[in-house]
This record gives structure tokens, sequence and C-alpha cells, in this order.
């Protein structure tokens, strides 16, 4: 949620900024008849961008390799979104009003025509942006906490567009865009991750069990993220507060005076940023350790069962609701786990406790996703049975009865897909 807070307030807060430059200014230089047309451009550019949102809620992507290449287009949006803001910051207010008062020599039509177009272009673009990289977070982290952040950032971006523009709010543009180019930083860093682990699992990167098992279980978990996020944001803040108290000790004329008061605050920044230092190293450890642990936790017991000649049967009265059903059988003097569950079609799929990647380590489940206990990647229990990296390793049965019937062979030769 903070993520996606923290990215509609910034693109919100650009948005305003073109709408607010141009609107000031045409009331600055005698065109106030003009501003319906900057309405009329933000207007078909929100519309376009809610448009957008929806379109690309309805498609649904569904292939770890295609989610993972949205991820890493939305990390590559964030950054070049700090290194254009970063850079025009400065300058983007007379670059505006110098192209505004080209269109404005034109004859009126023409005029707020070439005016509505430019607004809805600026403010289009930073929709387009926001709407792509949020589809990317809300893969990596719930839905719902996603929207909320985003309504509440573009609320907060419209408050402060219009209070800096009223004059009510003294907002120091540049630091803030430092600061939030900071934290971003580490919000295009989880993108980027959960990008290559999302094609790692489609197999379209070559990856293995060690590497799938570091970088899974975090950023698989959103309270990892959320921790780092929160915590750099602190750290930032403690950085501007420091920059204030500087600013206020520079101020000082006494001579004498000036330097004590240089002294503290440098004694008391030094032990500030080495406590926060300190209490990020601890709270990302902890944080860390629960991840990881929660990660390996120990496998769920399996049943045991005995093939009778080459088949193993079990029993479809044991088959309740979406619960997963753990089971092991002894093949030729080696035990292999498999696991049995009723998809929501009501059809049965049969699996090994195992994938392509992860190898034999298995999964556990939560509700109706089970979870990859090495790297912590979520199948949902309708694509049990489906090929691919992190899904369980599929092996063909059937239905006989009061049964369901399981061909040894066939699981054999499943068993010869794991990644040693």
């Amino acid at each position: 949620m903070l993520s996606a807070l923290l990215i509609a307030l910034r693109e919100g807060v650009e948005a305003a900024l073109v709408v607010g430059i141009v609107l000031v200014y045409l009331n600055r230089t005698g065109r106030r008849a003009l501003a319906r047309y900057v309405w009329a451009g933000m207007a078909a550019a929100v519309a376009l961008s809610f448009a957008a949102a929806i379109l690309l809620q309805r498609w649904q992507i569904s292939e770890d390799g295609f989610e993972g290449v949205l991820m890493l287009a939305a990390a590559v949006l964030v950054v070049s979104m700090i290194i254009w803001m970063n850079r025009v910051a400065r300058r983007l207010r007379k670059d505006i009003e110098q192209r505004i008062e080209r269109y404005a020599q034109q004859s009126e039509r023409l005029a707020g025509w070439g005016i509505g177009f430019f607004v809805f272009l600026m403010v289009v673009r930073e929709g387009a942006e926001l709407i792509l990289i949020l589809r990317a977070v809300e893969l990596s982290i719930a839905g719902l906490q996603v929207w909320i952040g985003t309504g509440v950032g573009i609320v907060l971006a419209v408050a402060v567009g219009v209070f800096f523009f009223q004059g009510t709010l003294k907002v120091p543009l540049g630091r803030f865009f430092a600061a939030t180019s900071t934290i971003l930083v580490v919000i295009a860093l989880q993108l980027a991750l959960t990008g290559f682990h999302e094609m790692s699992e489609a197999l379209w990167l070559p990856s293995s069990a060690r590497e799938m098992a570091i970088v899974g279980p975090i950023v698989r978990n959103e309270y990892f993220f959320f921790v780092v996020i929160l915590a750099v944001t602190v750290i930032v803040v403690l950085r501007e507060w420091f920059a204030l108290r500087a600013a206020a000790v520079n101020s000082v004329e006494n001579p004498a005076e000036k330097r004590l008061r240089q002294h503290e605050h440098r004694r008391r920044s030094i032990w500030t940023a080495a406590t926060a230092f300190l209490c990020l190293v601890v709270i990302l450890s902890l944080t860390a350790e629960f991840v990881y642990t929660r990660a390996s936790a120990a496998p769920p017991e399996a049943e045991k069962l005995v093939a009778v000649g080459n088949l193993i049967r079990v029993p479809v009265a044991e088959m309740n609701g979406v619960d997963l059903h753990f089971y092991s059988v002894d093949v030729r003097g080696s035990a292999i786990r498999f696991l049995v569950i009723r998809k929501p079609n009501g059809q049965y799929a049969t699996a090994l406790d195992a994938c392509q990647i992860c190898g034999a380590i298995g999964f556990r489940q939560e509700g109706s996703t089970l979870i990859c206990r090495n790297c912590g990647a979520p199948i949902n229990a309708a694509e049990v049975g489906m090929p691919g990296g992190c899904n369980p390793i599929a092996f063909p049965s059937h239905v006989d009865g009061a049964n369901i019937v399981i061909d040894v062979s066939a699981m054999s030769t499943a068993v010869s897909q794991i990644q040693k």
C-alpha cells in the first residue's frame, strides 16, 4: 500500500504541477478564458487513463513470464520518471510557460485547442505511467491495498497541487522530488527483483533452487519491502530534518555561538544517524528471519500408501473442499511424496510435492493457494496440474468409482523432471 501511495502521490504531483503552471500563467497574462481548454484536456486525459486501467484490469495476465516483463518495464519507468523529473524540475515552469506562450499567439480557438492538447499529453503521460506501474505493483502485493494506497496518494497529490498554487503551502519542490526519488529507487528495485523472479519461474531465465530460495521469500513477502520502504522513509525524513536544523544553525550571526551550535548539531546528527542505521539493520534482520523461517517451515505430514501391482488408489471420499492432501509411496526403495487436490471446477489433480526449479522441497497451503516452501511462489489451486517452473510437477490419474487411480510408472516419469 505504501508503494502505491508514493507512486500515485509522485505522479499526481507532477500532473498537478503541469496543470497549475498553465492555469497560473494564463491567469497572469490575462488569458483566463482559455482555462476551459485546460480543464477539458485534463478531463480527457483522466478519462483515457481510467479506461486504460479498466482494460488492463480485464486483461488478466496469468503467464509468469509476461508478469515478469511487465514488472521490469514498470521498474524502468520508475527510474526514467526519477531521472526526467530531477532533470527538468528546475526549468519546468519556464519551459511550460514558453510553450503556452507560443500557443497563445494564435487565434483563441487554435490557442485553446493547442493548450488543451498539450495538457492532455502531459497528464495522460503521467496517467499511463501510473497505470502500468500500479498494475505491476498489484501483481506483487494484495490488490485492495494497492487501490487504497492509490486513492490516498491521488487525494494527497490534488491537495498538494491546490495548496501549493494557492500559496498556503510552501513546498520546496526540489527537496520533495529528491526525497521521493530515494524511496522510489527501493520500489524500482522491488519491481525488478520480482520481475526477474517471475521470469525465472516461467523458465524464461536460467535459475537454480539456491537462487530462488534466496530471492523468492523476499520478493513474495510484502512485509519485507513494506518495512524497507518505511525504514527508508524515516531515514529520508530524518535527513530533511537535519537539513532544516543545519540551516537554522547557519543563520546564527555570532561566530562563537555558531561554532558551538554547529558542533552540537554534528554530534547529535552522528548519534541519531547511527541509531537510525542500527535500528534499520535490526528491523531488516528480524523481518528477513521471519520471512525465511516462514518459508522453510516443516513439510506437512504425508499419509503413507502402498502400491498394489503398479497402481495406487486414493479414496475420493478424502477429498473435501480444496484442501491439499499429501501422500507418500515407496517405489523401488525410494519414498516419493505427492499431492492430490480437488480443484474449484470439481476435477482432481495429482502432482509431485516438488517443482522443476526448486526440487523436492515441496509446498504448503494458505487458503486456496499453494506456496512453494523454497521460494514462496504462490500457485492457485486451479493451476495445479498445469506445466510451469514453480507449479507442482503433474502426472496423469483418473477416477475409477470411489478411488483416484495413479499409475506408478507415470509418477516415476514425473520424478525424472525434478531439477537436481
